[in-house]
């Protein structure tokens, strides 16, 4: 692989072993839908996999595993559009793995959202074919995606048959794991033609019901005839190649579901949007203005080989979330529109994606929390189960908000299913009262804060407090039963029932939540406080079990650290050498030690950022606040024997857990920083997890590595209705510059030069800006550009 500028991610020579990993980062999508990168002559095999998925189309089916009865919902994989091949009459049909390929390049555009492929097949001595496809997944249009094919004969002249598809024919087997699993998820498929060379196809998910239109046009110089059989819709032309001289090829698709707004029926619609579609180059034209304006608006200035990465990571955000996902009932999927791991589920993932976006897209996380606010009575449901007050958000979310983690999840180490205990991550409730928070004070959105924002951080804050139980020997509340971030750890040794008592990341953001909760609600305006109240029957008794609860959960200490959770301190020490030199990669220890017949909930061992992940959400000062309203005194030496305790007790298994020890380190223990970003940077493009890439990028660590730039080393908060900036200098990245949107201000300008900052406020009516420094505040007018010297 090279990256030959800033602005393409370029393939050179054919590895079929590393094709899975090429198509999901040269994935194409619109934030409505997207397509992996795959060769459109090939189909679904164990090495090529051409998936579409449109945001929040899921389906719910049952399966035999192991021999229980097991429900699973997934992001479904859809008819495959981009289905294109071609042959020699008579000949078989050309692709890299049946036949001799010269050469191959892939580039994908960053600027454009435009894949290239230029591979040229030896079909007999001194004749070649070559082969160039051009293929976008229209952003101006989130409905359309077109695919160019162009074939130049070289060393012969003669016949070339293409075959062009809409394939119904699929099924979600993108993830080796789950194929046990039922995957048909696709019924109902019919074909037909609308005109000569255009054809469609219908379907709808088997329990979901969601009706899928799917229309196509191809576009030649010579006649186009169509097939239809049972699943496809087949169309095929006949070109007679001069030598030299190139003959093109145009297939535009369009795509609509029962689900999308303002139509009647999805392939009525797709049939009028197809016919009523421009050609190749003025839908290129206007799909190029409109990644011209996200650059804008996203703008990222980074030197060097962590700007083109950053680059590339920011281009999957935005296919997976645009702002036609604002127009969505979505939530952000964990792996993108880019593959089936997750099962296409909604996690906490959001925890790390919606900082980046609130200070460049506000209109896309105020929908997304609108994801979480319309399942607020599933949840609502979820906490009566247990038996308390309050929202219980589930851990894996899908269509409707239930809760759709699997019940049990399969080791391939060892080939056995085990019970999946990870619904207990109670924390994703946090989770999203900081997002709603984080927004609000980025966007200044007032409304949302009083009206939806209030509702769920009211109802999270009420399940922790229901939660919390009142410990008399210790004088505290505590937490049992759950979770936390670290993922190992799910029950005590030899404990007969799953969970874990007073996860220090789960008891001090719960009370996090109960402060600005009980803050949130004393702002209010007493007409919409009255209003909350009587709705939700929150009377003063409430309110004071709250305050209490806020200032007095138990945070567990061992050593002169802060404990992961009650008792983690008595777990037995690791032989982490003798594993590494044993298993080389332990990244996912818990399945290692699962093999040997042993389990990590023995050990001091954690999977990923836990405890530690308090100091990626807040800033020192307000840490040691929180802690203090607790009755804690933690001063930095208390932190820094935190991290390093920790630091020599995580394997990394997670995309997340490079990024938040890199975010931390940068203040804690700069010297070792760099490397934790680095492998931030690196966990996708590199597959640092062992073939999980090719299942789905890792969308939250993508974002992450955004905002640890953003927001990590410039030390940026939007807080009081101030711009509060104590950047981090690091030496290996002390020039950067980079836009945002806060407060109604657009493409206010950033940059940090060594010991300077720079900053620019485009014209506008809006009030000037306070960027508060840690030794001083300055304003900012609309219109002005101040140069700061920062603190040494």
């Amino acid at each position: 692989m090279t990256a030959a500028t800033s602005w393409t991610w370029e393939y050179d020579g054919y590895e079929a072993a590393d094709e899975r990993l090429r198509e999901s980062l040269c994935t194409l999508g619109n934030g409505y839908f997207a397509t992996r990168g795959a060769f459109p002559e090939c189909t679904a095999d164990e090495v090529h996999y051409p998936g579409t998925y449109v945001a929040g189309c899921y389906n719910r089916l049952t399966s035999d595993v192991a021999g229980r009865r097991v429900e699973n919902e997934d992001m479904v994989n859809l008819p495959n559009w981009l289905s294109l091949r071609f042959r020699r009459p008579g000949g078989r049909w050309l692709a890299p793995d049946t036949a001799t390929v010269l050469d191959h390049r892939q580039v994908l555009h960053l600027d454009s959202g435009l894949l290239e492929r230029l591979t040229r097949y030896t079909l007999a001595e001194g004749k070649t074919l070559f082969v160039r496809q051009q293929r976008f997944v229209d952003m101006a249009d989130p409905h359309l995606a077109v695919l160019r094919t162009e074939f130049t004969a070289e060393g012969f002249a003669g016949a070339l048959d293409v075959e062009a598809a809409l394939d119904g024919g699929v099924t979600n087997s993108g993830v080796t794991r789950y194929r046990d699993l039922d995957g048909h998820h696709l019924t109902h498929v019919h074909t037909g033609s609308s005109a000569p060379d255009r054809v469609w196809l219908r379907c709808r998910t088997r329990t979901s019901d969601i009706r899928i239109g799917m229309a196509a046009r191809l576009t030649a110089d010579v006649p186009v005839t169509e097939r239809l059989e049972v699943s496809r819709a087949v169309q095929r032309i006949r070109l007679d190649l001069i030598p030299g001289r190139t003959a093109t090829v145009d297939k535009t698709v369009a795509l609509h579901t029962s689900r999308d707004p303002a139509i009647s029926d999805p392939l009525d619609a797709a049939v009028d949007r197809v016919d009523a579609a421009s050609g190749f180059d003025d839908l290129l034209k206007t799909h190029r203005t409109a990644w011209d304006q996200l650059w804008r608006r996203a703008e990222i200035d980074v030197p060097g080989a962590a700007g083109r990465i950053l680059r590339l990571h920011l281009f999957h955000v935005l296919q997976t979330l645009s702002p036609h996902t604002a127009d969505l009932d979505v939530g952000v999927p964990a792996r993108g529109l880019h593959g089936e791991a997750y099962r296409g589920h909604v996690f906490w993932d959001e925890l790390f994606v919606l900082p980046y976006l609130n200070l460049h897209f506000p209109e896309v996380s105020r929908a997304l929390l609108g994801y979480r606010h319309r399942r607020m009575d599933q949840a609502r449901a979820a906490a009566r189960a247990t038996g308390r007050r309050g929202a219980l958000y589930p851990w894996q979310s899908g269509s409707n908000g239930r809760e759709e983690t699997q019940e049990l999840h399969l080791n391939p180490r060892s080939g056995r299913w085990l019970p999946d205990h990870s619904r207990l991550q109670h924390h994703v409730g946090s989770a999203i009262a900081y997002n709603v928070w984080q927004y609000c004070e980025a966007s200044g959105d007032a409304e949302f804060l009083h009206t939806k924002g209030a509702e769920m951080l009211l109802q999270i804050a009420r399940y922790w407090a229901d939660s919390a139980v009142y410990d008399e020997g210790l004088g505290r509340y505590r937490i049992r039963g759950v979770v936390g971030p670290d993922e190992y750890h799910d029950a005590y040794p030899d404990a007969k029932r799953p969970g874990l008592d007073d996860n220090a990341y789960t008891n001090v953001t719960a009370a996090w939540v109960l402060t600005r909760t009980l803050e949130v609600l004393r702002a209010l305006p007493e007409p919409r406080r009255r209003e909350l109240l009587e709705r939700t029957g929150l009377d003063g008794g409430e309110r004071e079990q709250w305050e209490e609860v806020s200032r007095t959960l138990h945070v567990p200490f061992h050593r002169g650290v802060i404990s992961q959770f009650e008792g983690y301190g008595d777990l037995a020490e690791l032989d982490w050498d003798g594993y590494r030199k044993r298993y080389g990669d332990i990244r996912r220890l818990d399945r290692i030690l699962e093999a040997e017949g042993d389990t990590v909930n023995r050990y001091q061992a954690s999977k990923q950022a836990d405890v530690l992940m308090l100091g990626y959400l807040f800033s020192p000062a307000e840490l040691q606040g929180i802690f203090s309203r607790l009755g804690h005194r933690l001063d930095q030496d208390t932190w820094r024997r935190t991290v390093d305790y920790y630091l020599r007790r995580t394997s990394h298994g997670s995309t997340l857990s490079g990024l938040v020890h890199g975010w931390v380190l940068a203040r804690a223990r700069r010297a070792e920083a760099w490397m934790f970003c680095q492998e931030a940077l690196r966990g996708d493009i590199a597959d640092l997890q062992g073939g999980t890439t090719g299942e789905g990028i890792h969308l939250g660590a993508m974002a992450g590595t955004l905002d640890l730039v953003q927001r990590g080393l410039t030390g940026l908060e939007t807080r009081g209705g101030a711009l509060c900036l104590d950047p981090v200098p690091l030496p290996e990245l002390s020039s950067y510059g980079f836009a945002i949107h806060y407060q109604g201000h657009w493409g206010i300008r950033l940059r940090l030069e060594h010991e300077r900052l720079e900053i620019t406020v485009p014209p506008s009516d809006r009030d000037p800006i306070d960027v508060r420094l840690p030794d001083r505040t300055v304003s900012v007018q609309p219109g002005e550009m101040r140069r700061l010297v920062l603190p040494g």
